[in-house]
């Protein structure tokens, strides 16, 4: 399948929950004229920690330099986790690879988005680090007890993956008021700036919906959902979940 545009984001190489080899199934079965990486694709912050690297994770980053060799524009918008790129930036890699902050993007229909990963709008991640890091530590700890609770559910007969992690964040109180007030700023931000729509990662949830006046599109993530959202060569805007498809 060829797609206009791929935005994919929160792919966290280097960690022992990272879907690498679905997201390379994924890379090769899916060409686009652009692939746009919405931050976090490396983490770093869990590399200072542990550092779990993998062969499908250097294949990740081979499969992408081919694909920018082979005529595909890639954009590396950066993230918090992988910030450590963000004092040398821009950086252009070759013709088609380029390393910067943030981006604009004209859809086939002329809509305007600005394209982030997020973390300049998460309060947290900006002006309390050490909670963030807390907080990322806490993730992996609903990680792994996801882990555990999916084996003694297939020990009971029950095959259908659950997540504790992504329960708390749909249902906990406190958590699905951050995400709103997420989307809130960054759309709000958005419009200020004369964009139509905004595109974004950072908090694990595709999304596509109406914020006021914007578009507001997150790509989601791979480590749990293994999203993508994409831009077909009609301009139809779709999220494509991965792990549906092999369901």
């Amino acid at each position: 399948m060829t797609y206009r545009s791929i935005f994919v984001s929160d792919i966290h190489l280097g960690t022992r929950f990272c879907q690498a080899e679905r997201f390379l199934d994924f890379l090769k079965e899916h060409e686009s004229e652009n692939l746009y990486l919405v931050g976090d694709i490396i983490d770093g912050w869990a590399m200072k920690r542990k550092i779990r690297w993998a062969q499908p994770h250097s294949d990740v980053i081979q499969k992408i330099l081919r694909k920018a060799r082979k005529g595909t524009q890639v954009y590396y918008i950066t993230g918090n986790h992988d910030e450590f790129l963000r004092d040398f930036l821009p950086i252009v890699l070759g013709d088609r690879l380029t390393i910067l902050n943030e981006a604009d993007y004209i859809a086939l229909d002329g809509q305007r988005h600005y394209i982030t990963h997020g973390d300049f709008f998460d309060s947290v991640t900006m002006t309390k680090k050490w909670l963030a890091l807390l907080g990322d530590m806490g993730y992996d700890l609903l990680l792994h007890l996801n882990q555990i609770l999916n084996f003694i559910r297939q020990k009971c007969g029950i095959q259908r993956y659950w997540s504790l992690s992504k329960y708390v964040k749909d249902n906990v109180k406190k958590s699905v008021s951050f995400i709103t007030d997420f989307e809130t700023i960054l759309a709000k931000h958005a419009e200020h700036k004369g964009y139509n729509g905004v595109i974004c990662g950072h908090i694990h949830k595709a999304e596509m919906k109406m914020i006021g006046e914007i578009a507001y599109k997150n790509s989601g993530d791979w480590v749990e959902s293994c999203t993508a959202l994409v831009e077909t060569m009609e301009g139809e805007w779709k999220i494509i979940d991965w792990l549906e498809r092999e369901s």
